[in-house]
């Protein structure tokens, strides 16, 4: 960032003050430090922080089956039996879809399992799958699992790209040659929108192309991009997508996942999936009958009815993004703070040998969070951090990933934050 920053408290309050943000801050419960004051908050990109809005929003769910029983799927102002449909709009416009395209269901694995029983469909000349080196743990195995249930090996089927010698992360000219170079053999592409260890945003327009110039089916898992950056799933061509819901969307642990699955495969009940009764043509839903019929879109997906509280959770998550004006709005703080982050940490003026920032400096290339490779003492590093009140996130095996998010973090974090590392840094 070009931006004239300034590494004082004063300059920081400064920036406080001319936040149009600053007040979804009081909307959510920020953690005290062990001083006594508010933490610190850097681990929106693990869980996001709980909304002051959410336990009514499941009390109001509670008094509807204590005060209804079965007849809340019919009764009352939100029945259960249309609820997950509330959040479909505000959805698709996080993600950049129709709403055709979009629908709230189920856990984030068990949708990515879901979609690639439709999407990953091998022959015996075609039947890579490409995806980032060093993946999310869920990925690698729901990747694992998939090729082996299709009678292949992963160790010949799993195509993992890693970053030229040198490099902590992936050149788009490098990911589109491989793709190129995989050619007709190559049957799907899934890799995550954001990298959960780098932080790195990919160019998924760019992906999409590439893979669909040679045939193959292309998605993502947008576990770490889902409320971090500007997503246009729909204009990007990407053929399915699924996210989570606790990390940027602050809607609890172990939160509902989304779903995307573009619009050309809306009208397509051809199309191999695993079916379940919410799935299915609603006009027929309570007929009871054999021969699945599935409804049009994303919807069409859906397994199971749906989960009423974590729903309840998510939507009252959802409502603050809305007010907030959505990710456009977010996405200009985050690029804000996120430069401020990073200029206090060049402040440190360390060693490449004893500090790394593994994210790209690129704004367009990254969302909230910076990855730190510490060389020497990382592990000590992240306890004094927590000592001080500062909340971040440790991956092994030496690395710090700190995400300042704009709904709930302020400037003044990021000083606070920085003012820790530079007293660690003249040790």
């Amino acid at each position: 960032m070009t931006f004239p920053f300034e590494p004082t408290p004063e300059f920081a309050a400064r920036l406080d003050e001319q936040d149009p943000l600053r007040f979804f801050r009081s909307q959510f419960h920020i953690p005290l430090a062990p001083d006594g004051q508010e933490a610190v908050y850097f681990c929106g990109n693990s869980l996001g922080l709980q909304p002051r809005a959410a336990r009514a929003a499941v009390e109001q769910q509670f008094a509807s089956w204590e005060e209804r029983a079965v007849e809340g799927h019919f009764l009352g102002d939100d029945p259960w039996m249309h609820y997950h449909q509330t959040l479909t709009d505000v959805t698709a416009q996080l993600v950049g879809a129709r709403p055709l395209e979009v629908v709230v269901m189920n856990n984030l694995t068990v949708n990515l399992h879901l979609l690639l029983l439709s999407f990953y469909r091998p022959t015996p000349t075609r039947y890579k799958v490409l995806m980032e080196g060093g993946a999310f743990p869920s990925d690698q195995y729901a990747l694992e699992s998939q090729v082996k249930l299709h009678g292949f090996r992963p160790d010949d089927a799993i195509v993992e790209l890693v970053p030229r010698p040198g490099e902590h992360t992936l050149r788009t000219e490098d990911i589109e040659a491989t793709i190129r170079e995989l050619g007709d053999s190559l049957a799907t592409i899934i890799l995550g929108g954001v990298n959960y260890y780098t932080g790195q945003v990919f160019d998924m327009a760019a992906i999409t192309r590439a893979g669909h110039a040679v045939g193959a089916t292309v998605g993502f898992d947008l576990a770490h991009a889902a409320g971090n950056i500007e997503l246009h799933l729909h204009d990007w061509d990407v053929d399915f997508a699924c996210w989570c819901s606790y990390k940027y969307l602050n809607s609890g642990p172990g939160g509902t996942s989304g779903v995307f699955v573009h619009e050309r495969f809306a009208h397509s009940p051809e199309l191999p999936r695993l079916a379940g009764w919410w799935g299915h043509d609603p006009a027929e839903r309570f007929q009871m009958k054999k021969g699945f019929r599935p409804m049009p879109g994303a919807a069409g997906w859906q397994l199971s009815n749906a989960q009423i509280f974590p729903l309840a959770i998510h939507r009252a998550a959802l409502a603050i993004v809305a007010e907030a004006g959505g990710m456009p709005a977010l996405r200009r703080k985050s690029e804000l703070l996120t430069g401020y982050l990073e200029f206090l940490l060049r402040r440190l003026n360390l060693p490449a040998s004893r500090l790394e920032i593994i994210t790209p400096t690129d704004p367009a290339q990254r969302g909230c969070q910076l990855s730190l490779l510490v060389h020497e003492g990382g592990r000590a590093l992240f306890e004094h951090l927590a000592a001080a009140g500062v909340i971040a996130d440790w991956r092994e095996p030496n690395v710090i990933r700190l995400a300042p998010v704009p709904l709930y973090n302020s400037f003044r974090d990021v000083q606070r934050a920085g003012a820790v590392l530079a007293a660690w840094a003249e040790v």
